[in-house]
């Protein structure tokens, strides 16, 4: 998403500033910017963005042409971004999948698991009032382009496509054939030299009409010559035209350079048709071939510079598999290995996967000797140096590691590493994201845990990926769609004979109707959870449960029932020597005692319950009770010590440190379990 340039026709050449060819096509649309549109011609102004359209065959050179064009046009915008809108076999990605990688872009939030028309609204909404220049790579249909485009007349979308994108108005195709004889040659002599084009230009001619000008097929051919100093051009062009009948340029040249390959490169190249996204690194290139770390990077280092591969800008080193070259690849890979041996390549990348992330969550728990010692035992090709280290491999990652959890549960055969996978993902992403800011992706994940765990009749993890969705869905206002998660994450919880499920399961359905107003249905469900807590003699949480059940009743206007069970909650936490929550209790009891107009009652409690506060060193309890008694006197007719009380209370906040505490939690919120994003059923070594 950011302003990068990933080739994908090879028109432009990694670490060359100079565009090769396609002038008329770059004029055609740049004068088509200052066309007035349909529109304009009948006096309308123009709803949307304008849109151009590239057309043209996989290699042919339509990505480069189109980060030319944005390149050329980026200072009239005020940003430009990159979605891209196919999977590398050509599966169309999902319209909310690019919409909310658009978002992220702008830095706008959007809730996770929101429909996909949400997500299209909250983008049009961002853009509105923006002069963005949009590239979207790789259509595959007029709707994926439709859905995306702002109602801004002042934006700009480039697209890329295969085709004519059928449905858009006011659309004209630029379709691109084969480079011009001048470019093509150009491009050749950037791998070769100019001497060895210069000495025989016609056997260079006749190359580039072997490969038809096409740009990816001309790339391979030039890395060809360029590993092979002494070899002639006419030579290859001569081998190209004996092989005319087989095959496109592209695949031709392809084989060419394929069998040219030592044996274990080849097999390297065929097994990158596995790589998740497109997108490898030595890591998986290692994992998938069964080979060195250093060995795999050397080797993607070679693609390159056969024109195989194409380095991404990042960080990190990082390759992309170009999308003309992944249909020839994953070919050879069905013929030439057998499906047991495609099966473990694809073991050992998901196994290397979990070691790292496992490795990159690990290393953020310095504080855990056990976690320092897990860490030391871990192999050293798949430790990280420091916790910065493995958030950016995990951010540098994270569009692969995305893919590789579809793929896995997609494939249906490896679902235990699938699940491993999985919830070493969550822990990851929580541990150097953040649960707010991973959400998005936690909620995709869960989605996946939760299809694995159907599939498999795997009633505990169903009911832990039912929870984990439907605490996503109450967070993000959708109560109703949460409500009927927790309801099945409770069915799911008894049949796997989960206490700990049923339980969290419960209290959340009575969570869901305290939301939705229905307090006696949400004091019932609590009362159900409290009996199971105290059936297992889980003392503190039964005493959370009754200052949950007193909250609701302070709600339902019942305060009798609220005092009776903040009485039972102080009873539990003073067993269970909690003075913290004991000091909380009080205070929403003296809240209670308030509203049921007992005022007298409320200023002994809240000096009773400063008491506590100060023994639980809570600055800020303490001088929320202050303000509490300050206003209590005030109502009892003593102004003066209400002064005192509220003098005392500045005194507290102007003592507390600068920095910014996270305030206690109130008695009466769900509680947030720490492994509530945790796949409860993996090996507890992972």
């Amino acid at each position: 998403m950011t302003d990068q340039a990933v080739d994908t026709g090879g028109v432009r050449l990694s670490g060359e500033g100079q565009f090769l060819g396609r002038t008329r096509e770059l004029k055609e649309l740049l004068a088509d910017i200052e066309r007035a549109g349909l529109d304009t011609l009948s006096g309308k102004k123009a709803p949307r963005a304008r849109v151009l359209l590239i057309a043209g065959r996989p290699g042919s050179g339509r990505t480069a042409l189109a980060e030319e064009l944005v390149r050329a046009v980026a200072d009239r915008y005020d940003g430009l971004l990159r979605a891209r809108l196919s999977e590398p076999d050509g599966t169309p990605v999902p319209v909310g999948n690019s919409a909310r990688e658009l978002l992220t872009a702008l830095d706008v939030a959007a809730p996770a698991g929101a429909a996909e028309d949400d997500l299209t609204a909250v983008l049009r909404e961002a853009l509105a009032d923006r002069r963005s220049l949009l590239l979207l790579d790789d259509a595959v249909a007029a709707e994926q382009v439709d859905a995306l485009l702002p109602d801004a007349p002042q934006c700009l979308v480039v697209a890329v496509s295969g085709g004519p994108l059928t449905g858009i108005a006011d659309v004209r195709p630029c379709t691109l054939g084969g480079l011009d004889t001048k470019a093509a040659l150009e491009l050749l002599s950037r791998h070769t030299g100019s001497v060895r084009i210069t000495v025989d230009p016609r056997a260079a001619e006749g190359l580039v009409e072997e490969c038809q000008g096409h740009p990816a097929a001309l790339m391979l051919a030039g890395g060809w010559l360029a590993a092979r100093p002494k070899a002639a051009v006419a030579d290859l062009a001569k081998h190209l035209h004996t092989e005319s009948d087989e095959g496109s340029p592209l695949s031709r040249v392809f084989k060419l350079v394929y069998t040219s390959l030592p044996a274990p490169a080849a097999r390297i190249l065929r097994l990158l048709s596995l790589a998740p996204a497109g997108l490898v690194d030595p890591h998986t290139a290692s994992a998938l071939a069964g080979c060195s770390v250093s060995g795999a990077r050397s080797t993607l280092d070679d693609f390159v510079a056969l024109g195989l591969l194409h380095a991404v800008e990042s960080p990190l080193p990082q390759y992309e598999v170009p999308g003309c070259l992944y249909p020839l690849l994953k070919a050879l890979a069905d013929t030439q290995d057998r499906p047991a041996e495609l099966q473990l390549a694809r073991a050992r990348m998901l196994e290397r996967t979990v070691r790292l992330l496992q490795s990159s969550r690990t290393i953020t728990e310095t504080d855990s000797p056990e976690a320092r010692e897990k860490l030391q035992g871990m192999p050293p090709s798949v430790r990280f140096p420091n916790p910065r280290a493995a958030e950016d491999w995990l951010r540098n990652r994270r569009p692969a590691l995305l893919a590789a959890a579809r793929h896995a549960v997609a494939d249906g055969q490896l679902d235990t590493l699938a699940r491993r996978l999985m919830s070493q993902l969550v822990r990851a992403m929580v541990a150097h994201f953040g649960m707010k800011a991973a959400a998005p992706d936690l909620y995709g994940i869960h989605g996946l845990v939760l299809d694995v765990a159907e599939r498999r009749a795997l009633p505990r993890e169903k009911a832990a990926a039912l929870l984990n969705l439907a605490d996503l869905d109450a967070q993000t206002g959708r109560t109703r769609e949460a409500l009927a998660r927790y309801r099945a994450a409770l069915d799911a919880g008894r049949e796997a004979n989960d206490p700990y499920a049923t339980g969290r399961a419960m209290e959340s359905v009575g969570g869901a109707h305290l939301e939705l107003g229905d307090y006696d249905r949400a004091a019932d469900w609590f009362g159900r959870a409290l009996a199971q807590r105290l059936a297992r003699d889980e003392r503190a949480e039964a005493a959370r449960l009754y200052g949950r059940i007193a909250a609701t009743h302070t709600y339902a206007g019942r305060y009798g029932e609220a005092v009776r069970n903040w009485r039972a909650a102080l009873a539990g936490h003073r067993k269970n020597g909690d003075v913290a929550a004991h000091a909380r209790a009080l205070s929403e009891l003296a809240r209670v005692q308030e509203y049921a107009g007992h005022p007298e009652e409320c200023l002994r409690t809240c000096q009773e319950a400063v008491e506590w506060a100060r023994r639980a060193e809570d600055v800020r309890l303490q001088a929320a009770l202050q303000l509490r008694l300050a206003d209590t006197l005030d109502r009892l007719g003593d102004p003066a010590a209400a002064q005192l009380h509220r003098g005392a209370a500045e005194r507290l906040l102007s003592e507390e440190v600068s920095e910014e505490e996270p305030g206690p939690r109130q008695v009466d919120e769900p509680k947030q379990d720490a492994d509530a994003c945790e796949i409860r059923s993996t090996s507890a070594e992972d």
